[in-house]
């Protein structure tokens, strides 16, 4: 990257992980290097089915699209190991720190197993299913969303002498958690909102079209 002092700030792309319940910050994420693509899907959520559905409903809507993200991301321990003297860890554990980090957002924390195993083991008839963070997938300040992660592969492509990966393509599937997921009151639900909302204003600065243009004089 140039270091010229007129270059811009590079923007990078990131996971943050709130506790859901104050919202509080419990870790941050920042991509190493910015993915070159983003590849989003969006199901419409509609009434008019199809067959025999009613053809009043045709035009209606339940509610948001579900939309779902994949990208694909590179951890390289090149630039660390440059620096052994200030990077002991990448020398000693290569980039499996990074990939911890990543991989345990999916799992449940040990104490949470063995804190429900206790209450197994106790006769508990009722064991609540383990709440993970608040996951939230930044992309800019126009995407802050709430998401849960589907899809997590690791490929890793280098190793050092001692096996530890140095270099790996990580690929993250993630589904947009929306109003319908989360309700008005979450946190999370106020997020989708505000990126909702982006959407309708990011559309309004569009300049419509004219007939003309499409080849037709009217609609009629």
């Amino acid at each position: 990257m140039s270091t010229f002092p007129g270059s811009p700030q590079l923007v990078k792309g990131g996971i943050v992980l709130l506790d859901p319940g104050t919202s509080e910050i419990k870790s941050m994420i920042t991509l190493q290097y910015n993915p070159q693509t983003l590849s989003r899907t969006l199901q419409v959520q509609g009434t008019g089915g199809q067959g025999g559905a009613n053809r009043s409903e045709a035009l209606r809507l339940t509610g948001p699209p579900v939309e779902t993200y994949k990208v694909d991301a590179v951890i390289d321990a090149a630039d660390q190991l440059e620096f052994p003297g200030k990077n002991p860890n990448t020398v000693e554990f290569g980039i499996h720190p990074q990939l911890a980090v990543l991989e345990t957002i999916i799992y449940p924390s040990s104490a949470q197993i063995r804190n429900n195993n206790s209450l197994a083991m106790s006769g508990n008839l009722e064991i609540v299913p383990m709440e993970t963070p608040l996951i939230l997938f930044i992309w800019s300040k126009s995407r802050i969303l709430p998401v849960r992660i589907t899809e997590f592969g690791i490929t890793e492509e280098a190793f050092d002498s001692s096996l530890n990966p140095i270099r790996a393509k990580i690929s993250l599937g993630m589904r947009i958690l929306n109003i319908n997921d989360l309700g008005f009151d979450h946190k999370g639900g106020s997020l989708f909102m505000a990126y909702m909302q982006q959407k309708e204003q990011l559309a309004a600065k569009m300049k419509s079209g004219v007939l003309s243009g499409l080849g037709v004089g009217g609609i009629s």
